[in-house]
């Protein structure tokens, strides 16, 4: 079988099982298993061989059951550094680098103190610190399990960030912070009782916020303000329409930002 034959029928597989992107989905799979795009496009009309057909299949034959595409392959991109991706954590989105953009920002060139907190795989704490090399940066999750992925991927991306087991700040009891920023569940009751069948592949615990989804935000507005040193920064990852509404949990005086789509997705405040 040639590559395209096979894009062709995993694409028709993909699309049939459901899958709004069989096609690019296919190209993916089978460009990774051959080593990239360029040697997808050169091996086109060529036989397949071993093992970058195996490969390829598996993932295919993975996708197929709803698992997501980054749990299949064990990888996804953030910031453009590869994370080991597996059921113990969220799935790292490009949405999420916005907060991650703002957090660098904030962190500036200097011995910034940072947290993440609910830091899951660990692609915020990790590309923050990567890209701000003099940054003293801590992560935290009350999941050990999650906690262990993150402590996989920091390792292999050589950044030292220094990981705490616990509920949100307390883990962190005693420390002060330049910046905090979190990306924390904030899907609502209804929300959760109509996610995609891949999203329920992801951890309950790194997505249900309470029957509004901001239980999170209640405690961060209380408890984030005594963990900041004076003049520190608070950032939030938001879901759709949340953005004033936690605005207002903080108490006013934050700026918001827009993703790519142009969703209000971070809410900043300064202390």
């Amino acid at each position: 079988m040639t590559a395209r034959r096979w894009l062709e029928a995993a694409a028709a597989r993909l699309t049939a099982a459901g899958s709004p992107e069989g096609p690019v989905e296919a190209r993916w799979m089978l460009a990774d298993a051959l080593g990239g795009m360029t040697a997808l496009t050169l091996a086109l009309d060529r036989p397949l061989e071993e093992p970058a057909l195996s490969k390829a299949q598996g993932w295919l034959e993975e996708r197929l059951t709803g698992m997501p595409l980054q749990y299949a392959q064990g990888r996804a991109w953030f910031m453009g550094h590869a994370f080991g991706a597996d059921r113990r954590a969220l799935i790292p989105r490009q949405d999420t680098e916005l907060l991650c953009e703002r957090g660098i920002c904030r962190a500036g060139r200097g011995p910034a103190a940072v947290l993440d907190l609910c830091t899951g795989s660990g692609a915020l704490a990790i590309s923050l610190k990567l890209a701000c090399p003099q940054a003293r940066v801590w992560a935290s999750d009350l999941s050990e399990e999650a906690l262990a992925l993150a402590q996989e991927n920091a390792r292999r991306l050589g950044a030292d960030v220094a990981f705490l087991h616990g509920d949100l700040l307390a883990p962190a009891a005693g420390l002060r912070f330049d910046v905090i920023l979190c990306n924390p569940p904030y899907l609502s009751e209804a929300d959760m009782a109509a996610l995609q069948p891949e999203v329920r592949f992801e951890p309950a615990m790194a997505l249900y916020g309470g029957a509004d989804g901001l239980d999170f935000y209640r405690r961060l507005a209380v408890e984030a303000p005594g963990a900041l040193k004076p003049g520190g920064w608070l950032l939030l990852e938001v879901g759709a329409g949340q953005a004033h509404q936690v605005a207002e949990l903080l108490g006013g005086g934050c700026a918001l930002y827009r993703d790519l789509p142009g969703i209000e997705r971070v809410v900043e405040k300064r202390y």
